[in-house]
């Protein structure tokens, strides 16, 4: 008789240990403490915390005060030296490792074919130590937080230029050396291009841009915040007699004044001494007065770009230029290769950047109605429950807002049908649409990973459709609103060749 067999032991319980450091890991310069330090950067979290603590124990004199200061600035000096002293970073032949973490460790590890650009950017104080900041950005994906990035904070000048080197080089595929050739002999990188330099005189286009609006804005909300919390005896008497038409007016002007000089300000801060080059396979841009920003791209990534008109902007024949590169968001201020300036300039600058395909094709007739309906139906509403409010209780106001908004909707609807259109040419294809903002995109004919068509029942009586061009850059998808469908067949086979098959429910698919 056999014995039966032992049974087998049980696995062995896992054992997990620390992710090794890195080869070659680094920490940033000491410095940086100082930076973190004065900034409050790691202290900011526990503040919300203390806030209560302080209201129970009160303030009863200077001394509080001080004892506070003190407490508060010891916190971050310690947090910021922990920071530093347990973050590291290194950039091997394969990718680029940041970890940090006092408790709970983190590591971070970007591969150098997922690298899409990289930015050294100086904010005053660390301009004023020698040290610089080194972002690296990451495609496909976003870290904790959202960030699309990594960050290695607080690098002496030296040494965050030897980085962004060091990340461009290891990224690109080394020359091969001939056989029996001398690596000495092989040719030089190009000269760097310049394709863009900032005039000062287009900060003036500032106050027609509202982004550049936002921060006066903000001001003025905040000095009205902190006039409503003065005491009464404080505050200025906006209610006197002495407040006439003409005080009114000059104030409204002053304000006005003030707003436009605010933005004018906030873009000289922020492009001063804008300047984008090419230089061997990248785009470089350098911009900033107090912040000066290092941005590099790499061409190959490039898909096309999108010239961004506002109303303000289209008055005064002016435009922005934002490059669409394959893991980059349409968010990303990295795009960003033209601010602000002439739209004949920006669309030189665009045309270096992809092909133009041509002028851009009118959408039908149907989509003039479609866009004037869909402009005035709000109005019409609001006039309807005006006229019934008016018949049972006499009040005309609701009336005459509704037949104001009906008028307005007609230039709005014809404004809108005329920021349509899209073009095609030998290797690249261009949508626009817009109101307020008017965007044109031109994208290559190899940017395309799939198309969309849409149709609503008011589109498939008008004979119009919603063509999609489904991307990996920018915002992911630009589309051609209420061409002719058609024309629909015909426009994606000409922008991305004979690969796909339209579906009866909108889709394509690879022929």
């Amino acid at each position: 008789m056999t014995e039966p067999a032992p049974a087998p032991l049980p696995p062995a319980p896992p054992t997990y240990a620390p992710a090794p450091a890195a080869p070659g890991a680094r920490r940033s310069s000491p410095l940086v403490v100082l930076v973190h330090t004065i900034t409050f950067k790691q202290a900011r979290q526990v503040v919300p915390a203390a806030i209560p603590l302080v209201a129970a124990i009160g303030i009863d004199g200077p001394g509080v005060v001080v004892a506070l200061v003190a407490a508060v600035t010891a916190l971050s000096l310690l947090f910021a030296a922990l920071t530093w002293w347990r973050t590291t970073y290194a950039d091997t032949p394969s990718a680029v490792v940041v970890t940090r973490g006092l408790l709970a460790r983190s590591v971070r590890t970007v591969p150098n074919d997922r690298i899409r650009g990289v930015e050294v950017e100086a904010p005053a104080l660390h301009r004023l130590l020698g040290l610089v900041r080194v972002r690296v950005d990451a495609a496909a994906g976003t870290g904790p937080g959202g960030q699309e990035e990594v960050v290695v904070d607080g690098l002496p000048r030296a040494e965050g230029d030897r980085l962004r080197v060091s990340v461009l080089t290891h990224r690109r595929p080394a020359q091969p050396v001939p056989d029996g050739g001398d690596p000495a002999s092989m040719p030089e990188e190009p000269p760097e291009q310049e394709l863009a330099r900032f005039d000062p005189r287009w900060l003036l286009y500032a106050p027609l841009v509202a982004g550049y609006l936002a921060v006066p804005l903000a001001a003025v909300g905040a000095l009205s915040r902190l006039l409503q919390e003065l005491p009464r005896d404080l505050r200025p008497d906006l209610d006197g007699p002495e407040l006439t038409g003409g005080v009114v007016a000059v104030g409204a002007v002053a304000a006005l004044v003030l707003l436009a000089a605010g933005a004018v300000l906030g873009a000289a801060v922020v492009n001063w001494g804008f300047r984008l080059v090419r230089r061997g396979g990248s785009l470089v841009a350098v911009r900033g007065l107090l912040t000066r920003r290092h941005t590099e791209l790499e061409i190959d990534r490039v898909r096309g770009g999108t010239l961004a008109e506002g109303l303000g902007m289209r008055l005064a024949r002016a435009a922005r230029v934002n490059a669409l590169v394959t893991g980059l968001g349409a968010d990303n201020r990295r795009g960003q290769l033209f601010p602000l300036g002439p739209r004949t300039e920006a669309v030189r600058l665009l045309g270096l950047l992809v092909d133009d395909p041509g002028p851009l094709t009118a959408h039908p007739p149907a989509a003039r109605r479609r866009a004037v309906v869909r402009a005035v139906v709000g109005g019409l509403v609001v006039a309807a429950a005006g006229g019934w409010l008016y018949a049972t209780t006499g009040f005309w106001g609701l009336l005459a807002a509704g037949a104001v908004l009906t008028v307005l909707g007609v230039p709005m609807g014809l404004g809108r049908y005329a920021a349509l259109g899209h073009a095609v040419g030998p290797r690249s294809f261009s949508v626009r649409s817009g109101l307020l903002v008017r965007e044109q995109a031109v994208l290559q004919r190899r940017a395309v990973v799939g198309w969309q068509v849409q149709q609503t029942l008011f589109q498939r009586r008008a004979g119009l459709a919603t063509v999609t061009a489904c991307v990996g850059a920018g915002a992911g998808g630009y589309a051609a609103v209420d061409m002719a469908a058609a024309d629909v067949a015909a426009f994606t086979a000409a922008a991305s060749g004979p690969w796909a098959v339209l579906h009866h429910d909108g889709t394509a698919s690879p022929a």
